[in-house]
């Protein structure tokens, strides 16, 4: 698959809520995720750190709506643009929010996802 056509259906997915499922069907076994924030997710390395990542996001958060735009392909990058509106449970803080994720792709698998908010 060319990197269009893997945004395409990884955008997709998210399009539909299918979070996860981009992620099983997309990501590489050794892929990177980096967050623009300090701690110990900030930087986290290979699928079972991300899936926990991830788990902890959910557990953590009670998601209202996130919206999905894009994709913007450019070279063996994508970048989806996600409007995120969740209440943190530990404070019951709402929050709304833009961010900017910036997939890279190698060998038909994102090699490494970078979020910008």
């Amino acid at each position: 698959m060319t990197t269009r056509e893997i945004a395409e259906a990884f955008a997709e997915l998210c399009k539909a809520g299918r979070h996860e499922d981009a992620g099983e069907r997309y990501w590489s076994d050794d892929i990177v995720s980096i967050e623009a924030a300090e701690g110990d997710m900030a930087r986290v390395e290979g699928r079972a750190a991300v899936l926990a990542k991830s788990a902890w996001w959910y557990a953590n958060h009670d998601i209202h709506s996130v919206e999905t735009t894009g994709p913007y392909v450019n070279g063996d990058q994508f970048a989806l643009r996600f409007a995120v509106d969740v209440t943190r449970k530990a404070d019951g803080e709402r929050i709304r929010m833009n961010e900017i994720g910036l997939y890279t792709v190698r060998g038909g698998k994102v090699v490494e996802e970078r979020f910008f908010y």
